[in-house]
C-alpha cells in the first residue's frame, strides 16, 4: 500500500492573472499539466487532493480531485491558507506572478502615448508565508524554475520557505518548463540530497515526485 494511502494533499497549481485594467493582465506560460499529473497520481495512490488552480488553457476532469478555481495571486494565497492547516502534504506546483499592478484601471487603457509605465508591487510568496505556520505534522514540496545558478538558487528557496524537498527544473534543460508534456527535473531536500532525473513525460515525472516524497515520508 502507498504511504500516500488516506494522506490529505493539498496541491497549487498553473499560473496566476494580475489584472491591469478590465481587458489586461500579467501572467505567464503554466500550463498546469505538471500539477495536473501529481493529482492525478496522488488520487491512483489513494491520497485525498485539494487542488487550487489558476487560469489554465486547459480543464482538469478528475471528478476525485476538489478544485478550488483561482485568478489572482492573492486569491490562490487565500485559498491556500484558508485550507492548509487540515493538509498532510503540500504540494506548491503553481506558477505564482512575483508582482501584481499597483493600480487596476476601471476602463480599458487607450493607447495614446508613445510610452506607458506600469507600477507593480510584490504579491505575497504563498510557500515562504505557509512556511511560517508550517506545523511539525506537515510535509510542504516546492518547485523552483530557474535560469542560472539553478542549484543554488533552488537551495536558498528550500531553506527560506521551510520546504522538506524542492523540484528543480532549469530552462536551459530541452523537454523542461512550460507549454510542454515532458519535465526534466533535479530534486533536492534538507538532508542535502541532490537527485537527477532524465527527461521523462509529466506523468512518468509526477511518479518519480510521489516516489520521493514517500521515501521521506519514512
Amino acid at each position: 500500500m502507498s504511504k500516500l494511502s488516506k494522506k490529505k494533499i493539498l496541491l497549487t497549481t498553473g499560473p496566476t492573472r494580475e489584472p491591469i485594467d478590465p481587458v489586461r493582465f500579467i501572467s505567464n506560460y503554466s500550463s498546469g499539466k505538471m500539477g495536473f499529473a501529481l493529482a492525478e497520481e496522488a488520487v491512483q495512490r489513494g491520497a485525498e487532493v485539494l487542488m487550487v488552480k489558476g487560469p489554465t488553457s486547459a480543464p482538469f476532469k478528475n471528478v476525485a480531485v476538489e478544485v478550488i478555481e483561482i485568478q489572482t495571486a492573492e486569491e490562490m494565497y487565500n485559498a491556500v491558507n484558508a485550507n492548509i492547516e487540515g493538509y498532510d502534504i503540500i504540494i506548491y506546483a503553481a506558477a505564482v506572478a512575483d508582482y501584481t499592478p499597483k493600480h487596476i484601471a476601471e476602463s480599458k487603457i487607450k493607447k495614446n502615448d508613445s510610452e506607458f509605465s506600469l507600477e507593480l508591487v510584490k504579491t505575497k510568496d504563498i510557500a515562504f508565508e505557509m512556511g511560517k505556520k508550517k506545523l511539525a505534522t506537515q510535509f510542504s514540496v516546492g518547485f523552483a524554475l530557474e535560469t542560472d545558478n539553478e542549484e543554488a538558487h533552488a537551495l536558498s528557496k528550500l531553506t527560506k520557505k521551510n520546504l522538506d524537498m524542492i523540484v528543480l527544473n532549469s530552462l536551459r534543460d530541452a523537454g523542461a518548463g512550460f507549454q510542454v508534456d515532458t519535465n526534466k527535473i533535479t530534486i533536492l531536500d534538507k538532508q542535502g540530497n541532490v537527485v537527477k532525473f532524465d527527461t521523462k513525460s509529466k506523468v512518468e515525472t509526477a511518479k518519480d515526485i510521489l516516489d520521493y516524497v514517500e521515501q521521506l515520508l519514512n
